[in-house]
């Protein structure tokens, strides 16, 4: 193999700036979003190497071919593992309140409530609305203040309050009278400055890989393409699941052995396994390291009445079947370690919506039921999102917003957020 040469050196270090700098890579907005931004990174790097490969077919430079295949790739891990290394500083320094957006929240009282509670549950994204401005100028109860933030002015003072630069983003959502004329005066007036305008399409849970830009006549509209089930990015996303799997076990095979030995000086089998429900409905055997004791299902009806679950998932914080050993397990999620040779069967995968009980699928609505359209998975945006915490609600919508919106570059940062998750230990039991 020829020797990179010093000369390319330079040529390529241009060709990936540019490259970026045309999948705006460094865009702000998309800074610490994740899977938007390492789908920036990834398209800026195959980019440059298809425009070096041009370059040394054209020229016929066979010196050039060490860039394309050793050193571009090198530079991409060196670059996805940068931006994991800020993006963590970024979003802990984020939790604590700082580099936050200072939104001004337009709408109609729920409108601005749900994106209050959302801001708030994912400060990651760097955005805390310390204003509100609504139909009537108060809150749902006539008062000044929102969910804890002021109500700061009626529609009408919006222009006027985004002017006085003490807000970063105005963000409209569902707003009485704000039609096409409206927005766009808005944001002819907000021109220079440095306030950012964002508006809610009303378009819930559809994530940008699905949402183009078209236009009619001039006019720009939203097209939302169909979310895709089947074809060559989920065989990828299976032969991933199954090496990775593999990896897992090989890396963690003393430590599974260790919790064996445990689980199982405490009397009763090792392994618990569980019919649960996979795609298309099937019915699969789960295995998990025991947590509880041997006869928990039977003690399961005694213990109706105390549950603190969502209506639909059994959970309590103080379960009396619980052993000592499981109770450090699941805490950490590691009675669901075992689950890596579901993976490897293919009944499930590494990332996906929480498998559920046949119990749970017989009381699914409609809506629901599209969470079996695709594997499930050790772990989820569920998982990720406050696990046991969470409202029945509230997990099928982060179950159906993966279905439908799933990206590779998803699943390596649900992964990613899932190791903070069990170290942490918040939300399981």
């Amino acid at each position: 193999m020829h020797e990179p040469s010093p000369v390319a050196g330079p040529v390529v270090v241009a060709l990936t700036g540019c490259a970026l700098a045309a999948r705006r890579a460094w865009d702000p907005a998309v800074i610490g979003s994740g899977a938007r931004e390492v789908h920036r990174l990834l398209h800026g790097f195959l980019l440059t190497a298809a425009a070096l490969g041009l370059v040394i077919l054209a020229l016929d430079l066979e010196e050039g071919r060490p860039w394309v295949f050793a050193v571009l790739p090198g530079g991409v891990v060196l670059a996805l593992a940068g931006r994991v290394l800020l993006n963590h500083d970024l979003h802990r320094r984020r939790r604590r309140g700082q580099l936050m957006l200072r939104v001004l929240a337009v709408g109609e009282p729920e409108s601005v409530a749900a994106l209050i509670v959302r801001t708030r549950r994912a400060p990651g994204h760097g955005w805390r609305v310390e204003g509100a401005c609504t139909p009537t100028g108060t809150g749902p109860d006539g008062g000044p203040v929102l969910d804890g933030v002021p109500v700061v002015g009626d529609l009408d003072s919006v222009s006027r309050l985004a002017r006085g630069h003490l807000f970063d983003v105005v963000s409209v959502g569902r707003a009485p009278g704000w039609g096409t004329a409206r927005l766009r005066r808005l944001a002819a007036e907000l021109e220079g400055t440095g306030t950012a305008l964002t508006v809610d399409p009303g378009l819930m849970e559809v994530a940008e890989p699905r949402l183009h830009m078209t236009a009619v006549d001039g006019l720009p509209l939203l097209r939302v393409s169909h979310p895709r089930f089947t074809g060559g990015a989920r065989l990828l996303k299976g032969t991933a699941d199954r090496i990775g799997a593999l990896l897992l076990l090989a890396v963690l095979a003393l430590p599974m052995a260790v919790i064996a030995v445990l689980v199982g000086r405490d009397g009763g089998p090792v392994f618990f396994l569980q019919r649960r429900v996979g795609v298309r409905g099937r019915e699969f055997r789960m295995v998990k390291f025991r947590s509880m004791v041997v006869d928990a299902e039977t003690r399961l009806a005694d213990l109706r009445a105390a549950d603190q679950g969502n209506g639909v998932m059994f959970k309590m914080r103080r379960d009396p079947r619980v052993t000592r050993v499981g109770e450090v397990l699941r805490r950490y999620s590691l009675d669901e370690l075992p689950q890596l040779f579901n993976v490897l069967a293919g009944t499930m995968s590494l990332v996906g919506p929480r498998p559920p009980l046949p119990r749970e699928v017989a009381g699914y609505a409609d809506d629901a039921r599209r969470r079996l359209l695709v594997k499930p998975g050790m772990t989820g945006l569920w998982q990720v999102s406050g696990r046991s915490d969470l409202s029945w609600e509230e997990t099928v919508r982060l179950d159906l917003r993966y279905v439908e919106n799933w990206t590779m570059a998803l699943d390596a940062q649900i992964l990613a957020r899932t190791v903070h998750a069990m170290v942490r230990g918040e939300g399981a039991y």
